[in-house]
């Protein structure tokens, strides 16, 4: 099993040098989040995650949860370390101070996230989810709700979940059969089961707080008759208080393919007392607050789960002795040289160190968006903050996790027979990994909503921003260290310019050629995007070189692993270029009964 390390030099880089987050957070007024300050909350975090989180990871896997009599206990080590998570303050962090948080931005609770993802996925996802719950009643919630219910969340004693999933539904929401009856006292009384329920039930915290989406029993059919309800697992007094126990059951927990030290649960309300969240039948207005950040926490689980790979990936690389090299022995005190000095083994390492870094820098910069719509000097600061949030989490949150499937794949081929085997722990990376491509919308529905909602929903608007933003930096740099990376980036936004205006057309003509196009789109936009923040990192590398020639190895590193990105892995957008051209004939042409075996 590989000892994961925090990449501290890399979060360096991103947050102080490509971002300048010391500049972000002073516009902003977090004047306490000094770079003093994030350097020594990052290096706390590095130790917690990899001397506390990391150690139980493989134990997790192995021993994963029980359930007996409707209650849940975690592998050995979880409550303890969950213990130690909420005594170091942790689940505070990025919290409003009226309910005993620290008001630190939410790009620093990010990184911190990447970290216990990246050490140990499914113990992150216990506190992952609460940022989520609290979230949702702080913008949405009635001040009695928040007084009884935020406290308790922020602290960590409580934790929460988000309950949409029903077995014959799935991803359509509209379909629901959860009812919700007003009682007396203005509480609604909740019947029905959800699936697939993260950390719905477990033994870590005190009370489970569930976020329900319901429908009330004199609402309309489909989408337009959800509410949101919040419904705690032990009833709450109005002082916040734990009273008696409420009508929340665990059903059954999932056996599932990886992230097994998770509780993936069947919750069922029988009768349960839950709370109006917002206005009735406008529930999932409420619901894509939470579900928005969630996307973009599964799009940084994409990311550590990528330097997962190539973490363990590089240390079996380096150690590894087998064959020579092809241009000559490289280890003449050992009978091979290590597998390192191979091209296709380079070919594998790079790129996994160039989704996990160019993924790293685009989430820190979508955070720090989160930041300015939470605390953005004026209301068109916001705005824009927001518009760019909604084009790019669909493409961050697809294109992160799908490469973090291909990171962990090329994880398990670098390490040979030895990646197939448990103990090295790049199959369950693998394993654990792939539930991210299914997390708050699968792939297939970040496409539509990218294509259809954000691209063409809005004209073009929210992706021709982005676009020329693309070309202003690109023409800023056309004619100096990184201008063959410009060059090259503007023929792709070109591009995808090109192909976004005949998907249009298309789509106006038959509506099948818009989800036909869908994923390829996404992918096509992933690549470009992910090129435009390597671009930016190449330049930042390079103006710093002559600046820092003690750290000289680490800039020219960024610079070559941006050219090996522009060179290896962002031409794989032709190929989907090429799948965009063909249309939507080639799926939908044959007949539903032909597919037959």
């Amino acid at each position: 099993m590989f000892e994961y390390k925090a990449p501290m030099r890399d979060y360096k880089f991103v947050m102080q040098e490509l971002l300048t987050c010391d500049k972000h957070y002073q516009t902003l007024g977090y004047d306490e989040a000094s770079t003093d300050m994030v350097d020594a909350i990052l290096s706390e975090a590095a130790k917690f995650t990899e001397q506390v989180i990391a150690p139980i990871n493989q134990i997790g896997d192995q021993q994963g949860c029980h359930w007996e009599n409707g209650k849940v206990t975690t592998p050995d080590g979880f409550k303890d370390a969950y213990k130690q998570y909420v005594d170091g303050g942790w689940p505070t962090l990025s919290q409003d101070e009226d309910f005993g948080g620290q008001g630190l931005p939410h790009s620093i609770n990010m990184v911190v996230s990447e970290m216990l993802s990246a050490a140990n996925h499914s113990f992150s996802m216990y506190p992952g989810l609460s940022h989520g719950c609290m979230s949702t009643l702080e913008f949405h919630g009635t001040e009695q709700q928040k007084s009884m219910f935020m406290p308790k969340l922020v602290e960590g004693t409580w934790t929460g979940t988000m309950c949409l999933t029903e077995s014959h539904a799935g991803t359509d929401l509209g379909l629901l059969r959860t009812k919700a009856e007003l009682n007396e006292d203005g509480s609604y009384k909740i019947n029905g089961s959800k699936i697939f329920i993260s950390a719905g039930e477990h033994d870590l915290s005190d009370n489970i707080v569930h976020l329900v989406i319901a429908r009330v029993t004199d609402s309309p059919a489909g989408t337009k008759g959800i509410s949101l309800f919040v419904v705690p697992k032990f009833n709450v007094n109005d002082d916040g208080s734990i009273a008696d126990e409420n009508g929340v059951s665990c059903g059954s927990i999932e056996h599932k393919m990886g992230i097994n030290g998770n509780a993936t649960c069947v919750i069922n309300f029988d009768d349960a007392k839950g709370y109006l969240i917002g206005e009735k039948n406008k529930g999932l207005k409420c619901m894509f607050t939470f579900m928005n950040g969630a996307r973009l926490g599964v799009a940084n689980e994409g990311v550590a789960a990528s330097e997962a790979a190539f973490q363990g990936s590089l240390a079996y690389a380096q150690d590894r002795l087998q064959m020579r090299s092809l241009t000559g022995v490289k280890n003449p005190k050992g009978d091979a040289d290590p597998i390192i000095v191979h091209p296709d083994v380079r070919r594998m390492l790079l790129t996994q160190k160039s989704i996990a870094e160019g993924g790293r820098a685009l989430v820190s910069q979508l955070a720090q968006l989160v930041d300015i719509t939470h605390a953005g000097n004026s209301d068109e600061d916001k705005l824009a903050a927001n518009n760019r949030l909604a084009l790019l989490t669909p493409i961050a949150k697809a294109f992160l996790t799908e490469t973090a499937v291909d990171s962990a794949s090329y994880g398990i081929q670098v390490l040979g027979g030895h990646g197939f085997i448990k103990e090295w722990g790049m199959e369950q990376l693998l394993r654990d990994t792939k539930i991210c491509c299914l997390y708050e919308g699968t792939t297939g529905i970040q496409a539509l909503d990218l294509i259809g909602r954000k691209v063409l929903g809005t004209k073009g608007v929210l992706l021709n921003d982005f676009i020329d933003e693309i070309k202003v930096f690109c023409k800023r740099n056309e004619n100096n260290s990184v201008s063959l990376l410009a060059h090259t980036l503007v023929d792709y936004v070109e591009l995808w310019s090109e192909v976004t205006h005949e998907i249009g057309i298309k789509a106006s003509a038959n509506p099948d050629e818009l989800g036909a196009a869908s994923v390829d789109y996404l992918m096509l936009s992933g690549y470009i995007t992910l090129g435009y923040m390597w671009a930016q990192m190449a330049k930042t590398a390079q103006d710093t070189i002559s600046k820092n020639p003690d750290e000289k190895d680490f800039y020219l590193a960024k610079v070559q692993t941006a050219e090996f990105y522009f060179a290896r892995v962002m031409p794989k957008a032709h190929g989907h270029l090429a799948c965009l051209a063909s249309g939507a004939k080639t799926m939908m042409s044959m007949e539903s009964e032909h597919f037959s075996f």
